[in-house]
């Protein structure tokens, strides 16, 4: 399954560099959006490597999901793709 980086999850005055949003292809309702809970998610670097993550939670009503990554998220991901496992 494929998705695109959408933003930092983000306050009024903060980012979250470890918190990711996600659009998932196909998905659009909360509901299929809750059922991808726990799931992992790889994003490759432009240099090969691979940061790796897990699904928190759905985030809105439109099938986004947020996803808790171990390091820190580069903001060169924003708008990168995804796969989820």
């Amino acid at each position: 399954m494929k998705g695109r980086i959408v933003n930092y999850r983000m306050g009024r005055q903060t980012q979250n560099p470890y918190h990711m949003i996600i659009k998932v292809e196909g998905v659009a309702t909360k509901d299929e959006a809750k059922a991808l809970k726990g799931k992992k998610v790889i994003w490759k670097t432009p240099s090969g490597k691979e940061m790796t993550g897990k699904v928190a939670s759905a985030h809105g009503n439109k099938g986004a999901i947020r996803v808790i990554f171990d390091r820190g998220m580069p903001g060169q991901a924003i708008g990168g793709e995804v796969s989820i496992n």
